[in-house]
């Protein structure tokens, strides 16, 4: 007994039969969700981006600015630094610089450079005085600022810290000099006494304004004692 094939079932037929047959067979419309159109934005992404995970897939664009060179990056002038240097040794008002730069626009580079070289020339024979001399260079300008500051002055910190920095140059000048003429006790102190005139001058007549009036003596006087214990730091006296 034989049962008629339904649709659906398999029949199988002969060769000769199978060469008569044709037809075509339709695949299913399936449609697979892999996103947007443009990639950007897959199931996955979606996925984390639901969870608050989102900012895993975040990429950082390039920047099209053009990197700066060092300098720039640290804020460092060399032709500003220049300048104030010029300014500082030849404090002299005949000479034409404007010497009101050295306050009014401070630097934080070049007075640490113009310590650092100071405390390398100290360095002969006492290392630990490297130290010792940026400790001073802070905390005493820090005294000098106070001091400033109660006397009715209008400076800040960072303009007395660069000021008291540039104006040990006169000092690193005359350093030299006292390695020539060290065996000459006299002229050796005459020396050193003009390197801290030079260097309280330089210092004073930036940071002591008309607005002190009669109180510049009182201003001047710790800034020279400061060069002399920066000067005792060096001759190791």
């Amino acid at each position: 007994m034989q049962f008629p094939p339904t649709n659906g079932d398999f029949t199988f037929v002969s060769s000769t039969e199978a060469e008569e047959l044709s037809g075509t067979i339709s695949a299913p419309d399936i449609k697979l969700n892999l996103g947007s159109e443009n990639g950007k934005d897959p199931y996955a992404t979606t996925f984390l981006r639901q969870r608050g995970y989102g900012w895993l897939l975040e990429v950082e664009e390039d920047e099209s600015e053009e990197s700066k060179p060092l300098l720039e990056e640290l804020d460092i002038d060399l032709k500003d630094i220049y300048y104030k240097i010029r300014c500082v040794l030849m404090p002299m008002p005949s000479l034409g610089f404007n010497r009101q730069v050295v306050r009014d626009n401070p630097d934080f580079w070049g007075p640490l450079a113009v310590v650092l070289l100071f405390s390398m020339i100290s360095i002969y024979g006492q290392f630990r005085v490297v130290s010792w001399i940026i400790t001073i260079w802070i905390f005493g300008s820090l005294t000098i600022f106070l001091l400033a500051r109660v006397l009715g002055g209008e400076v800040s910190f960072g303009q007395v810290l660069g000021v008291i920095g540039y104006s040990l140059l006169p000092l690193i000048v005359i350093a030299p000099l006292l390695l020539v003429i060290g065996g000459f006790e006299m002229v050796s102190t005459l020396i050193k006494l003009f390197g801290v005139f030079w260097a309280a001058y330089s210092a004073a007549s930036l940071l002591v304004g008309d607005e002190f009036k009669t109180k510049k003596p009182l201003l001047i006087y710790p800034i020279f004692l400061l060069y002399i214990y920066f000067l005792s730091l060096y001759t190791g006296v």
